[in-house]
């Protein structure tokens, strides 16, 4: 049902696949959908919220969903299939800054342009092997 619900800064992978998905409690009446954000600060978690209240709707039931603090995200939650989704899209999936891999050619030689990417999750790199930018995900 949440898997067709994807973080609008990286539409190729679901919250799922991202290991946003805390916890989901279905009741007679209501299903509550506890969420992990990626970032404190993301913009998108109004967003996200609405897309899972969305998704929810043809259950006919009240939708709950909020967003936890109680325990941080890591990109440790992402799932295999989310990483792989991650580097079909040029997305270097996370990694410690030496591990980082070009996701077009998946050279090792590879170097951060800048800490800061468009996004609080991501930095940019660029690979000197078939010299093409790319952006990865930040170890958190």
């Amino acid at each position: 049902m949440l898997r067709g619900v994807v973080d609008p800064e990286i539409p190729t992978v679901s919250i799922v696949d991202l290991g946003m998905v805390e916890r989901i409690e279905v009741g007679p009446e209501r299903i509550e959908v506890e969420l992990l954000p990626t970032f404190v600060g993301c913009p998108a978690q109004e967003l996200i919220r609405g897309a899972v209240v969305d998704a929810l709707a043809s259950f006919g039931r009240q939708a709950i969903v909020g967003f936890s603090f109680r325990r941080p995200w890591t990109s440790d939650r992402i799932t295999a299939a989310g990483r792989e989704r991650l580097a079909a899209s040029g997305f270097a999936p996370p990694a410690e800054p030496a591990d980082v891999r070009c996701p077009y050619c998946t050279s090792a030689r590879v170097a951060m342009d800048s800490v800061f990417g468009p996004t609080q999750c991501r930095s940019l790199f660029y690979c000197r092997a078939c010299r093409q930018p790319f952006e990865a995900f930040k170890l958190v």
